[in-house]
Formats: C-alpha cells, structure tokens, sequence
C-alpha cells in the first residue's frame, strides 16, 4: 500500500468560481433538456402515482401525513418539529416542561382536522389541548398539582416524540437497522440500503473516532449480513454506508487542506479498503459549497490508492448537490477522475440539505453571488441536467438518483430508457414510501432508502433541521399530500426559468441605497491568491510620531477648516464617503494586507474588518442625508420653525489597536459627515493602517484642513487632544479606565460643556440552558471566546452552563480547543495568532498564573509544529470559577471563564448584571419565552440568541454597552450620528411684514 496520498498540488482540474449568474446558467443547461424530454410523457408517468398516493395515503405517523396534518409553515407543525429537535437531549425535569409548555403554548391543536386521518388528528390535536392545561403558564409556575400533570404531559411528549423518531430514524444500532432493512425486503425484496450513522459534525477529535469506530463496525456488520444472505459481489447491489468527511476529522476546511491529507485520509482509507475487501459500498455525502473542492481533491487521492490496491473494486462514491451551480461541472470533474484511475463510481445525485445555510454565508460574506440556486424549480433544472450528465457517463459512474418528486423520478425513468444505462433511485427513511410503492411495481427499477441510524436523541436535531427545507410549502413531498394541489400544477414542468430575480444579490442585501460591502473568500483558490499577493507586497511604512508641540497649531488648523466644512452641503459631504467606500471596497486586499502585517489578524479578520470600514463609510452617508437635512416643524399660522443639525467644531476621535481600521474610519466619518473637522488619535500599535485610511479619505475628497492624524502615546498626544480648548467632542474607544480618565478631564475643563461617546470593555457572559444543542453551543464558544486572539471588546469572557448539560459542553469545548491552530496570521491555516503587544502578553501570563493557582484547569490549546517562531501567542485556555461574581475584571485575551448554574436563570442574569458592565450578551436555549424574558431582564447592550456574541454588523446589529460598557449612543446604529451635532431651531414670524400670504391666498380661494 502506498505510503502516503498525492499532495494537494497535484490533483484534478480546477472548478468554474462558486458565485455564477444563475440566469446565464440556466440558459446553457435547458436546451439539451428540452429536447431530450418529453414533459407531457413525464406527467402521463406520475400522475397515476400522484393520484394512488392520495387515495391510499401514509399512515398518521408518516411524514407525508404529518406535514398534511400539521404544515411546518403552521405554528403547530413547527412547535412539534422544535420539540423533536430539542426535548429529547433535555436531562433535567424542569427544563423539559419549561421547554414543553413554551412550544405547544405558541399553537393552537383544537381546530378540527380536515385530511384523510381527520379523526386521528382530531382526537392527538384535542389530546395536546386538553394537556396544555397541566402545563405551566411561565418557567415559575411550579403548583404540586400542576408540576405533577406537567410531568406527564412531557412523558407523554417524549414517547409521542420517540414513535416520531422511527420516521426518520432506521435503528438506534446497525444492527436493529439491518432488522428493519430485513422487515421491509419482506415486502419489497429487491430494496437495497444505505446506511448512515447520521449526526452533527465532529467538534473534537474523541468525537472523530467515535464516528470512525461507528462506521467500521457498521462495515463489519454489513459484511456479515450480506455474507449471510448469499449478496453476489457486486456493490451496486449491495447494501452500504455513507460517511460524511466532517464527522471523520473536526477541521475539514479548505483552509487546514494539509491537516486533511495527514489527518482525515488514513482514516477514510480503513473504511474504504474495508469496504472494498467486502465487495460493499462506500459513498461519501456531500457538504457545504466551500469543502466541495476539497471533497474531489479527497476523491481524486483516494481514487488514485484505490487504482493501485483495488482496481476492481466498483463500490466507491461520492454525493452531489444540485442545488449547488456547479453541480453540473462537478458531475464532469467526477467523471474525469474515475476515467483517469481507470475506476467507476457510484454518484449519488441529490437536490442539497444546506440551502438556507447556503445563502445567508453568501449574504454575510458579501460574495458576488450565491453558490446555489435561489428558485426551487431551478434546483429541478440542474438536477434533470445533472442526472442527463451522469446518464451520459455510465461507462465511469453508476447513477444514483435521490429524489422523492414525481415528476422528476417519471423524468429519469425516461431519460435512462434513452439512455440505455443501469442506474438506480433512491429515498430517504420515513419520505417518500408512497411514490416509491407505486415507482417499484415496475421490477426493472431498483431502489435504494438512505437510512439513517442511532439514538433519536442524538440524531433527530440533525434530521429536523434537514426536513424543514423537504417540509417547506414550496417543496413536493408538502404539496403532494395537499389534495387542492391539482396534479398537473404538481407535475407542470420546471424547464422554464422564472421571471422573477429569486432572492437579491449579496450586495444589494440592505435595499437600492446602501451596497453591502464587497467581500472575498479565503476558501476559494482564486480569491485567497489574490489576498496572498497582496499581503506579500504589504510594507508597514514609519509613522511620525506627533509631539505635544504639534498640539496646538493641529487644533488651530481644524478649527479653522470647521467652519468651510460644515457649511459644504451634506449631499456632498455623503458622496466623499461613499467614494471612500467604493476606493476602499476596492482596495480591499492592499487593506488586508496591511492589518495582517501590523495588527496580526488572520486573513478572514482582515477581510471582514475591511468590509466593516466599507459599511461604515456607505451607512453613516445614508443616515445623514436621512436624519441630519433640516426639518420643518408645526407652529402657528404665520410663523416657520426649522429644526437643523450641525458639526460641533473639532472632534478628537481616539480609536483602539483591536480594529485599527473599521472603529477608526467609523468614529472619523461619523464626525465629519454630520459637518466637525477631526483630529484622530489612532492607536499607538497600529498607525500605519490609520494612515493609509486618512490618505484615502483626502483623496475622496476630505479637505486636510478638515482632517489630520497625529500619532503618539495616549498619556500625551491624547491627554493634550482632550484637554485642548478647542476640542468640541470626544470619541472613544478603549478601555472603562481611560474612558473614566476622559470624562474627568472633560469634566475639569473651562468653557463649554463637551459630549463624550464612549465604547468600553465588558465582562460578557453567555448563558446556557439544557435545551441548547452542545454542537452548536461550542461552535459559538469557540469563535466568540477565541477569534482575534480574543482581543475583541465583544468577546465571550463568561460562560454559564446549567449543571445538567455542564460536562457534555465542558468536555466537548475542551476537545475543540485542542483541535485550534496557532501561529503566524499569515499563514491561512493558523486561528489564533499572537496578541498585540509585549504589555498585553505580560498581562495574560500573569492572570493565567493566577488562575492556574486558584481555578480549575478546563483544557487549553497545544502548541503545533512551527509555532514557536511567532512571538506572544497566548493558547487558548479555559478555567472553571465556583461563581459569577469571581470574575472582576475584563481579560482581554483567549482566556474563557466557565461557572455551572443551577435553578432559576433570571438569577444568573441578576448576576450577570450585577457585574456592572453591559456590552454583549449571549443566550443558547430552544426555549422561545425564556430567551425574550432574560433579554429584557438584561442590562446589556447586545444580545445574542443562538449564535456566536462577536462580528456585530453596521446597520444590523447596532454596537454599544451600557453601564460600565459605554455612554451610547451605538456605532452603527440609527442614533449615532445625532451625538456629533449640535442643534439650532429657526423660528421666522412670516406674518411681520403684513400678514400670512398663503393664509390670505387660501382665504380668497
């Protein structure tokens, strides 16, 4: 056997960029389909199977039958659909019913049932009804006698739940699914399965074995049943499994690319040479658009050990999604690599599990466009012209059709016909039975059921997730058991692209006036070049240094440009800062360079400070012209009142090292946009990207006089700025102590009485409950408490677990940390680099001694292989405190602190509160009352419900804390401009010079 893989480098073609035009795409795949396919032929085929499902319909408990029933577009249907998600990993009794009384009291089950089960439905919906009545009102309602009929109500729950989990879920062990396997080919005996021992993906890497332990033992156990049935020795006949890469290895991203091949591919190697040597076969799933290059580079190396050991092994495979607009180019790169080692795959063709996921990374990314398809009936297109493709390829691929659309399964029946190819279709467990009893009358077509297998509990919070797109009122299996659906409207043919755009464009996310900032992907190829290019050729250039004797002639300049500044109207004061935005929307990999090189962010943080800057610029521009123009108020007859806004004079903004560029160009174009000449103060650390920043405001526009940089330590340059006589405004950034420092010397001042918006630290928490899921808790941990270094004032400081879940959420943080990448930022692999300066590094090695002394251990981030070169890294470390009030100071750093609560949370948030600061919160919990009821109770600025506490966006989630977190108002947000102005109100006695004209004209008329 070979000793190791071919490098990356060396594998097959390239794919066509992620983001395509999807009208142009839909326009080079339907003329070969509109031939080859004979619509009226493919409704003539289903709709017999259409009208068969309908009149002898699934049993209640199936899933056609539940969506009839309860549509997850209902609040019914998606109360049960959340319950299933979350009651059953749900350990303590109190949080069960909490969680019970919070899903069914936001429906309502006593309608009366129309469909084919109307009295089955009727009797469960009056069942659920009558049961609410024993549940709580709120989590605090806790009577003897309502907790005890509480209590039962969930047991109830939970089993009702169980029969439900049997829908999707084969056996809760290989080997009770190959019993149910052996049960079904007792009626259908040529079904054949795949099965899958589904899940969320590995966070750790005990979690990586465990999913590779599982899925040879499934391999073992498949081997010994086929052997026992007599099963010739073809794999296409053969029973299998599907493994998904993520779950083998916790980094599969493109950006660990050598991890992967030293990593993942020996483990994905035991099971395909087991699955080989049992003449069984292996496919691999499909998985989100940015790993789909690295899922062929993974074929292709695999295919090419495969060549070598088995080459005539035919059971090898892979999924693809045709939601995805490479899907077709995918199915030819297939097709390659299977005709270069001389191989055949099996191809699993499927319409894609992760759209909604899909599209909100492309929104959030500013791509130029989606990977996927925005139209449903578009997914179809691709999907026909895919399985077209892989028809056409039969020599090196065995099609594999996933679908439960009659229409689409009539089309491939006529397509293969034409075709002359083997191939065979496929559904998933608990979906698509109906169609499929009527599709397998013909003996010619063989079927294959997906079938997924373990523990309900651990399997149907994946699973649910997944049915609510195949639930979706736009989807077949939902309109299929809709008897209003004619069945020509169901089968019409897709091969028609639709009118209407589908969803906008990433950059047109926030409406026609403000563009979403340009984005770029480090885990496409092309783009990650064109970022390294950029940083190779980044030069940090020195900064002169401003002195205390530079202060005052500064100040004298500014002020005198304020007034010709203030008096240029504000429609151009707007376009100088959209031209900003479109020069540094431009300019984006030269900017990201240049954080890499001084700031020591990763590439990914470069990239989304850059567009942050870009927001800024284009929201602040929006909002003055919006908020900031002159407004006529009511009054008397004869008489106007005007209310205007203008700049204060000279405004000293003084911004942080953590985001030298995006919270130094906000505070800068906020203050000269609503009319102030700016002094800015960047920080000590980072001059050299506010210097870029101010050289590219100048050349959009902003006079010099209007705008000046002067570059020194805080304790001098800043202290003379604030205590300067001219100075008309503050802005800061920084921590609650300088802030304080501020505001004292403010305060002492002579003279007017000047604003100070400041935005401080804070020792933010995020609360967990028992319904959250551990994957996604741990997920959100990881990026809020580690990313940057854990050098954001928004990062997650405070976990708080509730006990019962404690030691799942603790072990598995634990075996994600140790799965984190140190090092050089440079370096596209590394997530967390050095910390800023030699005073901070100082600061966090004296505090983790401290802790190391008087908390407990929870786990931290070993060092890899080259990191020793880079200076001042501070691994990621995590320690358990006895209680909330141990922590007392803010930790700027990778340094998480976790407490384990108990009993009521509005007392954890009383605590949380009682810390003092307010900037960011975050909340992990399914249940919908209590999220809202610790929101309100929260004295905190930014509140997070189920996702990470960090990468606040400009005009979506405006940023600011209260308390010891800031003054306000919040940086991107509606309010904020109005603190840099000053207002004047215009009142003109119109009837002084003889009388109210227009009242008089009006009186004539």
């Amino acid at each position: 056997m070979p000793s190791s893989f071919p490098a990356p480098s060396t594998l097959h073609p390239r794919l066509p960029a992620p983001c395509r035009r999807e009208a142009e795409l839909l326009q080079s795949l339907l003329p070969t389909l509109a031939t080859a396919l004979d619509w009226p032929r493919v409704v003539t085929t289903a709709r017999p199977w259409v009208q068969a499902v309908r009149d002898k319909p699934a049993p209640f408990w199936a899933m056609e039958s539940l969506l009839r029933e309860y549509p997850i577009s209902s609040a019914e249907g998606l109360a049960l659909m959340r319950l299933a998600e979350a009651l059953l990993r749900v350990p303590d009794t109190e949080t069960a019913i909490a969680l019970t009384a919070d899903q069914l009291g936001r429906a309502a089950f006593d309608a009366q049932a129309e469909g084919p089960h109307k009295m089955l439905a009727t009797l469960s919906a009056s069942a659920i009804g009558l049961s609410k009545r024993f549940l709580p009102d709120s989590p605090g309602d806790h009577g003897l006698i309502k907790r005890l009929g509480a209590q039962t109500v969930v047991a109830a729950t939970v089993r009702a739940i169980q029969l439900l989990g049997r829908q999707f879920v084969l056996g809760r062990s290989i080997r009770e699914a190959m019993n149910e396997a052996a049960q079904a080919r007792e009626h259908q005996p040529g079904l054949r399965f795949s099965y899958d021992m589904l899940g969320e993906g590995a966070r750790t890497e005990a979690d990586a074995q465990r999913y590779l332990a599982a899925y040879l033992n499934a391999l073992e156990a498949i081997a010994a049943g086929q052997q026992q049935r007599g099963a010739t020795g073809d794999p296409t006949t053969a029973d299998g499994i599907s493994i998904k890469l993520s779950a083998l290895f916790s980094r599969y991203e493109e950006l660990q690319r050598e991890r992967v091949f030293a990593e993942l591919l020996p483990r994905v190697w035991q099971l395909v040479e087991r699955a080989a040597q049992a003449h069984l076969n292996l496919t691999i799933d499909a998985e989100e658009s940015e790993r789909l290059e690295l899922s062929l580079d993974v074929l292709d190396a695999l295919a090419a050990r495969i060549a070598a050991t088995h080459p005539h092994w035919r059971g090898f495979g892979l999924a693809v999604q045709a939601y995805q607009t490479r899907a077709l180019d995918t199915v030819h790169a297939v097709a390659r690599i299977a005709r270069r080692h001389g191989l055949r795959f099996m191809v699993r063709l499927v319409k894609g599990a992760y759209w909604d996921g899909e599209v909100k990374r492309a929104q959030e990314l500013g791509l130029p466009g989606y990977p996927v398809f925005t139209h449903k009936h578009h997914t179809d297109i691709s999907y026909l012209a895919c399985a077209q493709a892989l028809l056409s390829h039969a020599g090196v691929i065995y099609p594999q059709f996933a679908t439960h659309n009659a229409g689409t399964i009539a089309a491939i029946l006529q397509m293969a016909h034409q075709a002359n190819a083997p191939f065979e279709m496929q559904r998933l467990h608990g979906m698509g039975e109906g169609v499929y009893r009527e599709v397998m009358k013909d003996p010619s077509v063989a079927v294959r059921v997906y079938a997924p297998v373990g523990e309900h509990r651990d399997l149907l919070a994946y699973l649910v997730r997944r049915l609510l797109e195949n639930g979706a009122n736009s989807s077949f299996v939902h309109q299929l058991a809709d008897d209003e659906v004619h069945p020509d409207e169901l089968l019409a043919s897709p091969l028609v692209p639709s009118a209407s755009p589908g969803l906008p464009l990433p950059v047109d996310l926030y409406g026609p006036r403000r563009a979403n900032a340009r984005g770029a992907d480090p885990t496409n190829r092309d783009e990650r070049a064109a970022l390294d290019a950029a940083l190779a050729s980044a030069r940090l250039q020195p900064i002169a240094l401003a002195s205390t004797a530079d202060i005052a002639p500064t100040m004298a300049r500014l002020q005198q440009g304020h007034d010709g500044w203030n008096r240029t109207a504000l429609s151009a004061r707007a376009n100088i800062l959209r031209r900003a935005a479109d020069m540094l929307d431009a300019r984006l990999p030269e900017f990201c360079g240049l954080l890499v090189r001084e700031a020591h962010k990763t590439m990914g943080d470069a990239i989304a400070e850059v567009r942050e800057a870009v927001d800024f610029c284009r929201y602040y521009a929006e909002q003055a012209e919006e908020r900031l123009a002159p407004q006529s108020l009511p009054g008397p007859t004869g008489e106007s009142n005007t209310l205007s806004l203008h700049g204060r004079g000279v405004f000293v903004c003084i911004s942080p090292w953590n985001f030298p560029l995006a919270i130094f160009t906000g505070q800068v174009v906020a203050a000269l946009v609503a009319g102030n000449s700016v002094a800015a103060k960047p920080a000590e650390q980072t001059p050299a990207v506010a210097q870029r920043m101010v050289t590219l405001l100048h050349e959009a526009g902003v006079p010099r006089e209007a705008l000046a940089l002067l570059h020194g330590p805080g304790e001098t340059i800043g202290a003379a700025l604030v205590a300067d006589p001219r100075t008309a405004g503050v802005c800061f950034t920084g921590s609650t102590a300088v802030a304080r420092a501020i505001n004292r010397s403010l305060a002492a001042k002579d003279g007017p009485i000047v604003p100070l918006i400041a935005e401080t630290g804070g020792l933010n928490a995020m609360v967990v409950d028992s319904t959250a899921l551990p994957e996604q808790v741990v997920d959100a941990v990881v990026q809020s408490a580690f990313r940057s270094a854990g050098q954001r004032c928004s990062a997650l400081r405070l976990l708080c677990v509730h006990e019962s879940v404690a030691d799942t959420v603790i072990e598995m943080l634990r075996g994600a940390m140790a799965e984190l990448s140190l090092g050089d930022p440079a370096r596209p692999d590394t997530d967390v680099g050095p910390v800023i300066d030699d005073e901070a590094f100082g600061n966090l090695q004296r505090h983790i001694a401290r802790l190391r002394r008087e908390a407990t251990l929870i786990g931290e981030t070993p060092s890899r292989h080259g990191v020793t070169s880079t200076p001042r890294l501070v691994a990621p470390i995590a320690f358990e405190l006895p209680r909330i009030a141990d922590l007392t100071q803010e930790i700027f750093g990778p340094v998480l602190h976790v407490v384990r609560w108990r009993g009521d949370p509005d007392a954890v948030m009383a605590e949380i509160n009682a810390l003092g600061y307010g900037l960011t919160l975050g909340l992990q919990t399914r249940i919908d009352g209590r999220a809202h009821q610790l929101a309100e109770a929260a004295r905190i600025g930014n509140i997070y419900v189920n996702r990470n506490m960090i990468g606040a966006v400009v005009g979506v989630q405006p940023f600011g804390g209260e308390g010891l977190s800031g003054t306000g108002p919040k940086a991107g947000g509606p309010h904020y401009l109005y603190r840099f102005c000053a207002e004047r109100t215009l009142t003109v006695n119109t009837a002084a010079a003889g009388g109210n004209a227009a009242l008089l004209a009006g009186l004539r008329n």
